[in-house]
């Protein structure tokens, strides 16, 4: 480790790498409060941008008046030394120099200059250097291409630049871990080279972090520097891993990180080295805690490895925050951690969900009659875009940035008795094109701005293991003979699904839609409609897949046989799910009532989803009021599920294929409502007559080519009179296996 000639306590450069309001700013300005700092801020104010020029108010306002403050380019600035210099940060640089060079329609690399001369003058500095950056490796994968570009590039310099620097901090909420040096500095050097000449480098894992690395940004910096010079010495016992690697005897000891301060060290092989596969519950032998979904899921329980799809490009997002299965930390005992292991299940606690808002909702109805049409002529339209509104609190409505699809995968025992027409193996394979996006759901996904993540939750085969960390079994059982799942697998089940829900809505999603995929789930799916709604099993069975009469008899059996297991749980939805549903129809109902808890509308897909929102609606009354029906299938009991829900489908196209893809399909009929209500001018703004104006100026539509009457501008069904949300429907992948 290099040294200035001014101190021998110091490492010479270090790099701070945070998300956004992670702490990383204000740990830095410690690491270098000790005397005169030369501050580089790569930040241009933007007199527009209130919101930007009031966070850059509050880090002068935070500086120390003898600091120089320079604004400009971090490469210039470091041509000349300082005792200290501060560079806040290369987000922002980044920013700029694919604006300079108009890069973000261009190639990835375009950059790649501008990178190579910052690493340079990083690596020649002489004097003390501290550097904040924003580390974006750990959340999802960005929906845009100009997200992705700034992801990658932002990545590619943090690697090279923790390469030549001494030390790096990572922040997470306000906590500082040191990760270099650390225990893991011997697997990590194989990235060295590669990273200081900007080669490539496959997914190494990030170091092991013992329990004494982590510092509070509330310490001093003196007592961050008296702790330094014994973690830069210490030799660490190093124990086997799962993986077949090292791990510190610190970590080895402490499984579990704490909520609200609490002490402990995150449970090192999935947190600080963040493997994926396995399940860091089982390893580490957390205490398994009842949450209700309403009060204790901090931070939505990410730590599932995110899977999406781009249709050019397939990538897989592992979660580092290592609570596998997107366990959710408890608010209790210390130490304790809740995680979806096969050797205890989460009780999940859902209640009544609130209302859309209705203040906003009627603020919406005005504005549609302020818009330059006859009251009503845009139909559903406008009842479409009042209910996005009162969903999202605020008129006009915000047009959806962040659409996300979340496939459940399962299989179900009922399939080996005849009731589809193909094979189990189908689910896996599927899966994989799912993955390689060469499913429907991917290409109506890229149409319609949508991104897809598939989730494994009871797949017979073996699936990636990027989506398998929320998997609760092989195949949910056959439900004319036997339970689907055990009461454990229930809970567990449900839990996943609301932890999902949590992880998307967390990561920014404003628009969800559930989509499945399994062989044979329209009978399970069959059986809780009919069970709910009290209906023959001949009047609700369906064709599925396309099975013939023979099979249609078969699957009629069964389902009688499944309805006649279920009667006498048919009022406990848990219960039933357990019975006559299946790992995804929970994980399904949790996603679903938890996505109307958290104030997220969601699109209704086919038969297989709208099932699992019957038990979703009885779990969480109200939920309902914060779903739109995408479509109807042609599966009979897709329509007497929306007819218990109340939801009209937006669309109708004897669809039946599952995936998610009737509420993709669904899906520009929504943004074209938001659309309207948000983009169209007013009357007074475009100058136009109202029906009732009688100045003289300029005229108002023609009442004969729109069919409204002059006195009275109310089209065919009113302004108000639509349901306030459209109905599901969907094709179903699983009506396609049934």
């Amino acid at each position: 480790m290099s040294h200035t000639a001014h101190s021998t306590d110091r490492p010479l450069r270090t790099l701070v790498l945070g998300g956004a309001r992670s702490g990383k700013s204000a740990f830095a300005e410690q690491l270098v409060a000790a005397g005169p700092v030369r501050y580089i801020a790569t930040a241009v104010v933007d007199p527009a941008d209130t919101d930007f020029a009031e966070r850059i108010a509050a880090h002068r306002a935070r500086r120390p008046a003898d600091w120089t403050v320079v604004e400009g380019d971090p490469i210039a600035g470091l041509g000349q030394s300082a005792p200290a210099t501060l560079i806040d940060d290369l987000g922002t640089w980044l920013t700029a120099r694919l604006d300079a060079r108009k890069a973000w329609e261009l190639p990835r690399g375009t950059v790649g200059p501008d990178l190579d001369a910052l690493v340079a003058a990083v690596a020649d500095y002489p004097e003390r250097l501290v550097i904040v950056s924003p580390e974006v490796g750990l959340g999802v994968i960005p929906a845009t291409r100009s997200g992705r570009l700034f992801r990658d590039e932002i990545g590619t310099l943090n690697q090279r630049l923790a390469a030549v620097c001494d030390e790096v901090y990572l922040l997470v909420a306000g906590q500082a871990v040191r990760v270099k040096p650390g225990v893991g500095d011997v697997v990590n050097s194989g990235l060295t080279n590669a990273a200081r000449t900007g080669e490539k480098t496959g997914g190494a894992p990030v170091a092991a972090v013992p329990a004494s690395h982590i510092v509070g940004v509330g310490a001093s910096t003196q007592e961050t520097a008296g702790v330094e010079a014994a973690q830069y010495e210490s030799s660490e016992r190093a124990v086997p891993s799962a993986s077949g690697g090292t791990r510190s005897a610190a970590a080895e000891g402490s499984a579990a990180s704490t909520v609200d301060g609490g002490s402990g060290t995150a449970a090192a092989d999935d947190v600080a080295v963040g493997r994926t596969g396995g399940n860091a519950t089982e390893r580490a032998g957390a205490a398994v805690a009842s949450v209700p979904v309403g009060d204790a899921m901090t931070g939505g329980g990410s730590g599932a490895a995110a899977f999406e799809v781009d249709r050019s490009d397939t990538t897989v997002d592992q979660g580092a925050a290592g609570i596998a299965g997107g366990a959710i930390a408890s608010a209790g005992g210390e130490g304790a951690r809740v995680g979806l292991s096969k050797g205890g299940a989460v009780a999940v606690e859902f209640g009544p969900v609130a209302a859309p808002d209705a203040a906003t909702r009627a603020a919406a109805e005005e504005r549609q009659r302020q818009l330059t049409k006859p009251a009503g002529a845009l139909g559903r339209l406008e009842a479409l875009a009042n209910w996005v509104a009162a969903c999202q609190g605020v008129c006009p409505p915000r047009q959806f940035e962040r659409a996300r699809v979340v496939v459940f995968a399962g299989d179900h025992g009922v399939a080996r008795h005849g009731v589809s027409a193909y094979p189990s193996a189908v689910t896996a394979q599927m899966v994989a094109n799912f993955l390689h996006g060469g499913a429907a759901v991917n290409v109506l996904a890229c149409l319609a701005d949508a991104s897809v993540r598939v989730v494994d939750m009871a797949v017979e085969g073996d699936t990636a293991a990027e989506i398998s960390t929320f998997k609760v079994r092989r195949s949910s059982g056959s439900i004319d003979r036997e339970d689907a799942l055990t009461e454990d697998e229930t809970r567990t089940a449900l839990h996943a699904g609301a932890a999902l829900a949590d992880e998307e809505i967390d990561s920014g999603a404003d628009l969800l839609i559930a989509g499945d995929m399994g062989i044979g789930n329209t009978t399970p799916a069959t059986v809780l409609i009919a069970a709910v709604t009290d209906t023959e099993p001949v009047v609700a069975v369906g064709r599925g897949t396309g099975i013939d009469d023979a099979g249609w008899m078969r699957k009629t059996a069964a389902v009688r046989d499944a309805m006649w297991r279920a009667r006498p749980v048919v009022k406990d939805p848990r219960a039933l799910l357990r019975v006559a549903g299946g790992a995804d129809f929970a994980a399904m109902a949790g996603f679903l009532a938890r996505a109307a808890a958290r104030r997220t509308p969601v699109i209704l897909d086919g038969v297989v989803v709208t099932a699992a929102a019957l038990i979703a609606e009885q779990l969480a009354p109200g939920a309902s009021a914060w779903w739109v029906a995408g479509h109807r299938s042609s599966e009979p009991a897709h329509r007497i599920a929306l007819d218990r829900l109340r939801l009209e489908p937006l669309v109708d196209l004897s669809m039946r294929l599952g995936e998610g893809s009737g509420a993709l399909t669904a899906l520009p009929v929504l943004r074209a409502a938001v659309a309207t209500l948000g983009e169209m001018a007013t009357f007074a703004e475009a100058g136009v007559s109202t029906a009732d104006s009688s100045d003289g100026g300029a005229s108002g539509p023609d009442p004969v080519e729109t069919g409204v009457s002059a006195g009275n501008s109310t089209a065919a069904g009113g302004s108000g009179t639509a349901s306030p949300v459209a109905g599901v429907g969907a094709a179903d992948s699983s009506e396609a296996s049934a």
